[in-house]
């Protein structure tokens, strides 16, 4: 159900009341980073599944290769926890 040219006028609105004029831009901003980050996110996903069905393994990442490079065990770990012991690997 898409809304009607009516509606929309009346969410603007609504909206420009509740955040005022000035924010418009900055929510405008995030919420266009927010989907860039959802659309990259997705594609990395569909391109990972590709290759599980083609039976080939997924491509590691930059990070995940620093990481075996230096030494980390990238098993079960996320990106963040990797960040935190390619920092600590780093500073010894």
């Amino acid at each position: 159900m898409i809304p009607s040219t009516n509606e929309l006028l009346i969410i603007f609105f609504i909206i420009i009341l509740l955040f005022g004029a000035s924010k418009l831009p900055e929510l405008s901003r995030s919420l266009g980073k927010s989907l860039g980050e959802f659309k990259k996110a997705q594609k990395e996903s569909d391109l990972s599944l590709k290759e599980l069905e083609k039976g080939e393994q997924p491509k590691k990442s930059k990070l995940q290769q620093t990481a075996e490079n230096l030494g980390i065990s990238i098993e079960g770990k996320s990106d963040d926890e990797l960040m935190e012991e390619i920092e600590k690997t780093s500073r010894k």
